[in-house]
């Protein structure tokens, strides 16, 4: 048995004891909705929360930025770690201040001891040896924690979100339709299901946020993955045309380990002549990786993501 010493560290954030699904967040700007349960024929029925910024249906050309770990965007009196990414402020404050075009946010929460084998990009992972597979499967995140609790089984957490979750907000809230109208966002495991689902539905999606990115998917030196995500991602960007892809990255904490992995992925978007104008790959000097440090530059992928359009623009 294998104890992942970082990835424990990651993993904390997950469990569903950490707020109870009665807990409605508390906003600053904008209100939030609750789903109660939307039941699923993929994953594992549960809440989302809908958070609608100030002036909500007024402009009534409102975007989608669907967000992974929907119990952490909002209010730290809920989280288990008291910290937030404060998406209610930022993104309420932009969108007031007319720079970003207006955009709702859907909260997934995440399946807590089950979030890695949701978040985790499952056609990588099957490209994998029989051997390297059954290796992952026996990790664990602490002394009697699997670090997968089940399969692999990101394909169906994209088809709720694809085919369940996406009809219900555009046939109950005032948005635009369609993939042009629609990003995927999240950090660590949930900046790897980001850029994944963009890529496994690129006409369903127009960009992806990823934010501290967890390279190295199931190890600390991201030797058994790695490799598996920079082949992905090198045949996906062919599918890709106008969407738009954003990382970033600091090197404090877990953080530390991806440096020298996204410079890879960088290398291989530049190798590709992946469109300049169409992704964003930044370092944040001293950024650790915690809700924190996300909310302090949460400005820039939102800014990146949601321009305000042009006169004549359908973009």
């Amino acid at each position: 048995m294998k104890i992942l010493p970082f990835v424990y560290c990651l993993m904390s954030v997950t469990t569903y004891s950490a707020v109870a699904a009665q807990d409605l967040p508390t906003v600053s700007k904008g209100t939030i909705e609750r789903i109660s349960s939307l039941a699923s024929e993929y994953i594992s029925d549960r809440y989302i929360d809908v958070w609608l910024p100030p002036g909500y249906p007024q402009a009534r050309d409102y975007d989608v930025l669907y967000m992974h770990d929907g119990r952490m965007l909002f209010d730290a009196t809920t989280t288990w770690n008291k910290q937030e990414w404060q998406v209610d402020e930022i993104a309420g404050m932009l969108i007031e201040q007319g720079k970003v075009r207006p955009f709702i946010v859907v909260a997934i929460p995440n399946a807590g001891v089950n979030r890695h084998s949701e978040f985790y990009p499952q056609r990588p992972f099957e490209s994998l040896t029989a051997q390297k597979q059954s290796d992952a499967y026996k990790l664990f995140r602490g002394p009697d924690l699997p670090l997968f609790a089940t399969k692999v089984y990101s394909q169906k957490y994209l088809q709720f979100i694809v085919e369940e979750l996406i009809p219900y907000i555009e046939s109950n809230y005032i948005v635009n339709k369609g993939g042009k109208h629609r990003y995927l966002g999240g950090s660590s495991m949930g900046g790897l299901i980001s850029w994944y689902g963009l890529m496994e539905y690129p006409n369903e999606f127009a960009g992806a946020i990823s934010m501290s990115t967890h390279w190295p998917g199931v190890t600390d030196d991201g030797t058994l993955m790695f490799g598996a995500f920079l082949s992905y991602i090198g045949k996906g960007l062919a599918t890709l045309d106008s969407q738009k892809l954003y990382f970033d990255h600091g090197n404090k904490t877990l953080d530390a380990l991806y440096p020298v992995l996204q410079h890879q992925i960088d290398e291989l978007l530049i190798k590709h002549q992946y469109p300049k104008n169409q992704w964003r790959s930044l370092f944040f000097s001293g950024a650790s990786h915690n809700e924190k440090s996300w909310a302090h530059r949460l400005d820039i992928p939102l800014k990146f993501m949601f321009p305000v359009r042009k006169k004549n623009s359908n973009r």
